[in-house]
């Protein structure tokens, strides 16, 4: 999965060699913490700063017997060390090692993944503009309800992936943390300071409280947050599936020269990028859904939830690192299919303006349920006969006993439904 779907910076951060690489990042923090308070000698912290190094096949060789994977990377370097390797690891367990590490992997990965969600706000906030005033069809329960403008649907993806950025700001900062604890939390054979130090230097806060691990809500939140993140990019996905379709064909996903899109069907152009993105977000809800369960552990720590994060923390990141990329290409290459969209606003007769006559005979005095069923009988009249509302509406005795011509007019103008897509893209875009 890591391998198919990450770019080269999301892949390397999860590599084997990188995971050992953080845990000695954090087990020379804490050397050089405790050098700091007095507790390791200055010349024995800079001859472990010099040669702590390990090789990954010995770890692995070592692993095979101790069945523990930190004691077998402790041992791998104690072996690069020699003597002072004494003052590694002082007074710290596993997770210790392991849940500060978490924090650094967790908030290194959402550095890659924030520069895909600005990527992905400045390719939604070009396609707002580009499309700006470009009338179209607006849907309800994938029916002609009235119209809206394509600015206005790049417009609100926009608006929702702000959302999606706070959140996820949020979120990497809850995880942004690490804990110098001890087997219990309780400090026992180390200190509030040590773990103050450490933290420091790998750019973490200390967790204000941890037991033997860094409780799991703050992972779910981070990985909840990335499941809502994938849902906006499977929202959008859906919207191009729709659009699509040959009976709407508004938009087109780019073609690229030799492409295939049936081994059958030779005419076959799919909306296949739309479709694979929709499919993974369900991927990484799944494994949000993992988080959640991985909250409740027994007493100060159980190890059900370490699996679960060796495929959760690797996989949902480069996932959605490659989703967020991935739409932005398709909207970069998407071909937006004018003629199109005009044929298609108009593909139900004009009865979009149902709502604008019904408001102009209320406003003469008509109550309103009397001014309804007047529209009404004219649409359902339009939609048996295939024929124009405005056409009908205009020689309709009962309705021009009520509306002049330049009524009328009025009602019918088509720049009425976008009159106010200026205020709505100051309130998204933050510009006048």
């Amino acid at each position: 999965m890591l391998e198919r779907y990450s770019r080269p910076a999301m892949r390397e951060l999860w590599t084997l060699e990188n995971k050992f690489r953080v845990w000695l990042e954090v087990e020379l923090a804490v050397t050089r913490g405790w050098t700091e308070m007095g507790k390791v000698p200055a010349d024995a912290c800079d001859d472990i700063l010099a040669k702590a190094d390990f090789d990954i096949e010995r770890i692995l060789e070592i692993e095979e017997t101790t069945k523990h994977d930190v004691i077998a990377f402790l041992t791998a370097v104690e072996e690069k060390v020699g003597a002072n390797s004494r003052y590694i690891h002082l007074g710290c367990t596993s997770s210790d090692i392991v849940d500060t590490a978490n924090g650094v992997l967790l908030t290194r990965a959402g550095d890659i993944l924030a520069e895909g969600i600005d990527r992905i706000l400045d390719v939604l906030r070009n396609m707002a503009y580009a499309h700006k005033g470009l009338l179209c069809m607006g849907r309800t329960h994938g029916i002609h309800a009235e119209p809206t403008t394509y600015g206005l649907k790049f417009a609100g993806f926009h608006a929702e992936f702000q959302r999606h950025k706070e959140r996820f700001d949020a979120a990497r900062e809850a995880v942004r943390v690490g804990k110098i604890s001890g087997a219990v939390g309780t400090f026992a054979h180390l200190s509030p300071e040590l773990e103050e130090r450490a933290c420091a230097i790998l750019g973490l806060r200390p967790d204000p409280h941890s037991t033997q691990i860094v409780q799991r809500d703050r992972y779910a939140q981070f990985f909840t947050a990335l499941a809502m993140l994938a849902g906006g990019i499977e929202r959008i996905g859906l919207e191009l599936r729709h659009l699509q379709r040959t009976e709407v064909l508004e938009v087109e996903e780019g073609f690229s020269k030799g492409q295939k899109g049936s081994s059958a069907m030779p005419h076959k152009k799919n909306p296949i990028s739309a479709e694979n993105l929709c499919g993974l977000s369900r991927v990484i809800r799944g494994n949000a859904l993992a988080s959640l369960e991985n909250q409740a552990l027994w007493h100060e720590r159980d190890i059900s939830h370490s699996s679960v994060e060796r495929v959760i923390m690797p996989d949902s990141t480069a996932l959605v690192d490659y989703m967020l990329h991935r739409m932005c290409g398709v909207l970069e290459r998407l071909v937006v299919k004018k003629d199109n969209i005009e044929r298609n606003l108009m593909g139900s007769f004009g009865l979009f303006y149902s709502q604008r006559v019904l408001n102009k005979l209320i406003s003469t005095g008509l109550k309103r349920q009397a001014a309804y069923e007047m529209v009404q009988k004219v649409a359902m009249r339009c939609w048996e006969g295939r024929v124009q509302f405005e056409d009908e509406v205009r020689e309709d005795a009962e309705i021009i006993k009520h509306l002049a011509a330049n009524d009328l007019d009025e009602a019918f103008d088509p720049s009425y439904y976008k009159r106010y897509e200026d205020v709505v893209f100051a309130r998204v875009f933050g510009e006048a």
